[in-house]
């Protein structure tokens, strides 16, 4: 199923159920495109069907749920299970691998809690972050408090778009193409961010050294 017609499909549903729902699937390690979830419930928001708080709200909430269960499976099962899971082929039509676990660990060892924030902003490390947090054995509290800060910082931009998108857009391909645009473009400056947070961090480590 192609992003248009799950965009249809999520369109058509969306209510503060669904969108609790969808975006705990995608925080979870099932690929699943944000971008049909909440700019589209706050376009909707725009016209007076939904409220725009609550839409970030109960975004937010779902994207804890999924990181939760990503935490838990790698906090719990441990690293063989994992990188065996990322193996496999069920890992692999879910579009995780063993060198995108091994970025994404690589990367909280070196950065920390920090990460967990940071990395809910970018694209590809969002759905993955959570893993190297439950093999590291983080404390929830603090892997929550993060998550739940990065994931309201993502949901918020997200629906920005959508809700100043109603009085532009008047159809739903239109308003997906829009979306789908805007989307790409932040996910360039979010990158952007990753890469100066990077180096910034190995900037304070040399000067220390």
């Amino acid at each position: 199923m192609d992003t248009a017609a799950i965009f249809n499909w999520a369109y058509e549903i969306l209510n503060y159920w669904t969108i609790t729902l969808m975006m705990a699937v995608e925080s979870s390690f099932i690929p699943f495109p944000s971008e049909v979830v909440i700019p589209p419930a706050a376009y909707k928001a725009a016209g007076g069907e939904m409220n725009v708080v609550l839409v970030v709200l109960f975004g937010t909430i779902g994207a804890d749920l999924g990181a939760i269960v990503n935490y838990c499976l790698s906090r719990w099962l441990g690293r063989p299970i994992v990188y065996a899971f990322a193996n496999s082929r069920v890992g692999h039509m879910c579009l995780i691998d063993e060198q995108k676990v091994m970025r994404a660990e690589t990367y909280f060892a070196e950065h920390g809690a920090l990460s967990t924030f940071v990395g809910r902003l970018v694209p590809a490390v969002r759905q993955l972050i959570s893993i190297p947090a439950g093999l590291a054995r983080m404390s929830f509290g603090k892997f929550i408090a993060y998550t739940t800060l990065g994931a309201l910082c993502w949901n918020t931009i997200l629906a920005i778009i959508g809700y100043s998108l109603h009085s532009v857009v008047g159809d739903k391909e239109a308003l997906l193409e829009q979306i789908t645009r805007y989307n790409t473009q932040i996910g360039y400056a979010m990158i952007l961010l990753f890469i100066a947070v990077v180096a910034y961090l190995v900037w304070q480590g040399a000067r220390k050294k």
